[in-house]
């Protein structure tokens, strides 16, 4: 597990997987699940729409810095998941995905310029080109998975355009709340388009990938890992709205991040019960007030409150683990708690990088957060697929 948490931070996980199994060979058999790539493709596309959020927002509000180290871990994205297309396909279909899947971020962002510029023609154009475009991707996408429509991708890249263009649009209009619920849509939307590729592909390459990548256990992987790292982008951006003094963006971003957490309450409610849910719900929250609390000594340069926050966060990590091992007792507290305490400092470098306004480790550390993720999401659906075996097949 501690080598795979590197891995992902180094480059893509679907890449690192499918390292040395090039076009041409194959993995033996059980070396790879349909369900391990459809979560890689998940949490890559995922993050392309945190950062491109992140970007425009950036762009919108004149913050050169934060739009330019945003743009940067926007392209990183882009290149792992170029990269893991490539792992799939060849070195051809690697260097003709690039500029292709590249070519719809440009579009975005004549569309912000035009925006922001009030130049209805560039935003008019660029709309008519990135509906364009999803046809195109939609016939490159069929040509190299032919059990995929062409229409079907189509639809599904035309939502990701338009639920990204809601979020641009209330972005400009400066309305923190409806520019959450946008991006919440827009990152919920996203695993719509990981699913049934990652099945499309799984079907095409039956000797490279064990399972299938759909069914329940691989859905309740790919919503734990969702939510998680959805979590991790709502706190930043609460962090950094409270840091910036905000206080408008800063609720409209905790009202988003608590949405988040009571659907991953129930989510957990539905595994383990009711009672599970009542108990689990004011435990997940507690580490949100923590780490409020530590923002807030930062901001204040209380660092008495700060400490204590950080003292409180270390000491949650193993109550957590606690819980966890109760539920699910094939997860041993220690290892869980490691991972939450991972959890803790990843996102406290995030927000200390804020506070120092270096806006390049900002964007590195939240690459670097939410890379961590589903090194939590990942066995706890493991354990509780073996816990529940009949309900998750």
């Amino acid at each position: 597990m501690k080598r795979m948490a590197m891995v992902w931070l180094g480059i893509a996980l679907l890449a690192t997987w499918l390292a040395g199994i090039g076009p041409a060979t194959s993995a033996p058999a059980g070396a790879l699940s349909a369900a391990d790539l459809r979560i890689a493709l998940n949490n890559l596309l995922t993050e392309h729409v945190a950062l491109a959020a992140s970007a425009t927002r950036g762009a919108l509000s004149g913050q050169s810095a934060r739009f330019q180290a945003a743009a940067a871990a926007l392209d990183a994205n882009s290149n792992d998941l170029i990269k893991a297309v490539g792992m799939v396909y060849g070195a051809d279909a690697e260097r003709a995905f690039g500029p292709l899947w590249k070519k719809h971020i440009g579009m975005v962002v004549d569309y912000t310029t035009g925006l922001a510029t009030g130049d209805a023609a560039k935003r008019d154009k660029a709309v008519a080109d990135l509906t364009a475009y999803s046809r195109e991707f939609g016939a490159f996408i069929n040509a190299a998975t032919k059990s995929l429509p062409t229409e079907a991708v189509q639809q599904l890249v035309l939502e990701h355009i338009l639920t990204l263009k809601a979020v641009i649009d209330a972005q400009k209009a400066n309305v923190p709340g409806r520019e959450f619920a946008a991006v919440r849509r827009a990152y919920g939307h996203m695993p719509m388009l990981a699913e049934p590729l990652a099945d499309a592909i799984a079907r095409q390459f039956p000797q490279r990938f064990a399972g299938s990548a759909t069914g329940a256990a691989a859905d309740l992987r790919a919503t734990l890992n969702t939510l998680l790292g959805e979590h991790v982008y709502l706190a930043a951006r609460a962090t950094g709205a409270a840091l910036d003094g905000n206080t408008t963006a800063f609720r409209a971003a905790a009202a988003a991040l608590d949405a988040n957490s009571n659907d991953l309450i129930k989510a957990v409610g539905m595994v383990y019960g009711a009672d599970a849910e009542r108990a689990f719900g004011p435990l997940w929250k507690k580490h949100i007030g923590m780490v409020v609390d530590y923002t807030t000594g930062l901001a204040t340069g209380d660092a008495a409150k700060r400490d204590k926050a950080v003292a409180d966060l270390t000491a949650y990590s193993r109550e957590f683990g606690a819980f966890i091992n109760a539920a699910t007792k094939s997860l041993p507290t220690e290892a869980v708690q490691q991972l939450v305490l991972e959890h803790i400092l990843t996102l406290k470098a995030v927000i200390d990088a804020q506070k120092a306004g270096n806006q390049s480790a900002v964007y590195t550390g939240l690459r670097r957060a939410l890379g961590h993720m589903p090194m939590i999401a990942d066995p706890l659906a493991e354990a509780i697929v073996k816990q529940f075996p009949d309900r998750f097949r």
